[in-house]
């Protein structure tokens, strides 16, 4: 039963918390926000008050009080990915530890209707900003023809403004990927890339050929993969039957694994025969058969710095000296080795 009185069984209010931590309702308000210049002893009583009274914000009257919906919505074209499904998980995650709900449209196509169709849903809720994840080049440029009249943020293309970019530097893995790989004395390495059309692939397939030439290495024109381990699978069955290289740089983790589905049906050692390294860092990947040397991308961060530049911008603040493009990490593990004597 509840002994608590009747004044104690009604929800708490916001005044309720800051009375309960001894701070103003400002202070609560400021907490919430995730605005900074807080005090951190000062914080940390606010939120553990919120904790021990398992609170919520009313978001009713957070919108009264701030002309505001605290609703983020959240474009997404291809779910289906690890690399876009990934992003927007934690997006869903970092918007909901700052007090925003997520209203999330996933594109069946990538043209202007499309997207004009979900930005006008969005519109219709009163979303206070939005987050793009549209890594296609058609779904980018649909985007620059059709308005996006309140602060956005994109998760992959550089060129929409400072302060409205959230992304890793997808070239500079591929950098990192090819230079292990010739660092280990390959000299002849092949490139699997995404599908022409993301603008990921490109800037790995970029930062491949880019490394390759800093080396004066030769240079064999790379294979267009679609992202599954099928097309990998199949690529590595026609090529590693005469193969002319001792290496492969794999835009994501799903073509290296097929990759290595065909080198174990040719009878090839990985990485006696030929070294492999992915992109992703996939849950799986250090559970192949060897474990796979590849590119990590931290999406719970990006997806923290998404919500960071986006807020900033929803509340009026510079956003510029948030849009960094870090560079992700490389993780070596046992697909990787020095070359043994050259195929032929």
């Amino acid at each position: 039963m509840d002994k608590r009185g009747p004044d104690e069984q009604r929800a708490l209010s916001i005044r309720d918390i800051a009375r309960l931590a001894g701070v103003s309702r400002q202070t609560v308000s400021r907490v919430l926000n995730g605005e900074r210049y807080i005090k951190a002893s000062t914080e940390a009583q606010v939120r553990k008050v919120i904790e021990e009274n398992a609170w919520r914000p009313n978001s009713a009257a957070r919108a009264l009080a701030t002309s505001r919906s605290q609703t983020i919505g959240l474009l997404v074209s291809a779910r289906s990915h690890y690399g876009p499904f990934s992003a927007a998980t934690a997006i869903d995650e970092a918007a909901r530890a700052r007090g925003y709900a997520i209203l999330s449209a996933t594109l069946a196509r990538e043209d202007d209707a499309s997207i004009s169709e979900a930005l006008d849903a969005f519109a219709a809720h009163g979303v206070d900003g939005v987050v793009v994840i549209a890594p296609q080049q058609r779904a980018h440029e649909a985007l620059q023809r059709v308005a996006i009249r309140v602060p956005f943020v994109s998760m992959h293309w550089k060129d929409v403004g400072d302060g409205r970019v959230a992304a890793f530097d997808q070239e500079a893995g591929a950098r990192l990927a090819t230079r292990h790989l010739i660092e280990l004395g390959h000299t002849r390495i092949r490139h699997l890339a995404g599908p022409q059309d993301w603008s990921e692939a490109e800037d790995r397939m970029n930062g491949f050929l880019a490394e390759l030439s800093d080396h004066d290495l030769p240079v064999t024109a790379p294979l267009l993969g679609d992202w599954t381990p099928d097309l990998g699978y199949e690529v590595g069955l026609r090529l590693l039957d005469h193969p002319d290289f001792t290496a492969v740089f794999a835009s994501n983790d799903q073509m290296a694994l097929g990759l290595m589905h065909a080198a174990a049906e040719l009878g090839l050692s990985v990485p006696g025969d030929l070294s492999i390294v992915g992109f992703d860092d996939i849950p799986e990947a250090k559970h192949f058969a060897p474990p796979l040397t590849t590119i990590r991308q931290d999406f719970g961060w990006l997806g923290a710095r998404a919500i960071d530049v986006l807020i900033s911008q929803i509340e009026g603040g510079d956003a510029s000296g948030l849009a960094d493009y870090p560079v992700p990490q490389l993780v070596v593990r046992q697909s990787t080795a020095p070359p043994r004597q050259p195929f032929g």
